[in-house]
Order: structure tokens, then sequence, then C-alpha cells
């Protein structure tokens, strides 16, 4: 899939919202892409995991990884498409882990799948919540990269889609000074059991 594609597929679903945003990294930005528009299709979803497998396949992986809770569908579905086993992180006390007895053994290829990467914080939560098991993280794909290819990670990086897409610290962000109603989607706010 090209670029028009897979924008196409994401428009379709109606990901692509307007206003004034704040997102998991605390900046703020007048688009949002609500990512669970698009996999709450699974045709859509296999749709553009088909495409990071086929853009992945390369590296081989033993086992695919996405944090809770937008890489949850998306780590199963790209595990589907790869033929490996799907697993997820969680916040426990605000830290990455993988919990309900997911385990990867020392040399076990990992492939992170992320949802939508702006500055590449959760991402690197999931690094840094495996790296204690010695397994070897081959690559980190997502469905868009706001950062427009500007976010590095210590691994190669496969994003579906890169948008330069704005966003500000909250004291530089004009629709905070425009007194514009701020929205916080997302789950990271939210608690979990």
């Amino acid at each position: 899939m090209n670029k028009e594609e897979v924008q196409a597929v994401l428009q379709q679903a109606g990901v692509y919202k307007h206003g004034h945003f704040q997102f998991t990294s605390g900046l703020h930005s007048d688009i949002y892409l609500e990512k669970f528009q698009v996999m709450q299709y699974p045709k859509y979803t296999e749709i553009l995991c088909k495409e990071m497998a086929q853009r992945t396949k390369h590296l081989e992986p033993d086992v695919v990884i996405g944090p809770a809770v937008g890489g949850i569908i998306l780590a199963y579905e790209l595990g589907r498409q790869l033929g490996r086993r799907a697993l997820f992180t969680e916040r426990v006390e605000g830290k990455m882990q993988l919990r309900r007895g997911f385990s990867v053994a020392p040399g076990e290829r990992v492939l992170l799948v992320e949802d939508i990467v702006t500055t590449g914080g959760s991402a690197r939560e999931v690094l840094e919540a495996i790296a204690p098991l010695k397994a070897q993280v081959v690559g980190i794909t997502c469905l868009v990269d706001r950062s427009d290819g500007q976010v590095q990670f210590p691994v190669d990086f496969y994003p579906l889609l890169s948008m330069d897409i704005k966003s500000w610290d909250p004291k530089e962000c004009p629709m905070c000074k425009q007194g514009v109603p701020l929205v916080i989607p997302g789950s990271r706010h939210l608690q979990y059991i």
C-alpha cells in the first residue's frame, strides 16, 4: 500500500478528528487520530496489519508485542498475519510491564507494534519493560508516525504512514491561548485492575 491508500482507509474509517486535544505525551494539537475508529472494523485492521506484516516479515520475529490499550488489537492481528504469538504490556502503578503470564525468552525476536507515535514514549516504555528479559527487539512498526520521521528509536522503525501533524507544549499552544476547550482522549488516565 502507498501513502494515499493508507490515508484512504484511515479517512474512510473516520480516524481524523479536529479540535483541541492533549496527547498522552502532554503535547497539544488541533488534529487527533482516533485509531479505534479504524480498529472497530476488522476488515480495515486486517488490511493495515497485512501491510505491516509485508513491511516487517523480513525481521523474522518470534513474537509481536504492543502496549495496552491501542496495541492489543494491532499486536493480535499482526501476530496472526505473521503466524506468531501476540502479547501486550500494561501499566501497573504507572510502569509498563508484561502481565497475565506473558513472557519472552532470552534471545526471542520481538517486533513491537504501536498505534500512533507522537514522541515514541509508549514504545520506549515497552522496550524498557522487556529489556531485563534479554529478548532481541528487531523492529518497531505503527499505524501512523505523527512526527514525520523525527522520532528515533534504537531499532529500525517501520510506520505505515508518516505525517507532520503539528503539536505544541501547552505553554505554546495557540488553541489554549484562544480559549478553545481541551479534550483529553485516550486511555492512559484510566485505571486497570
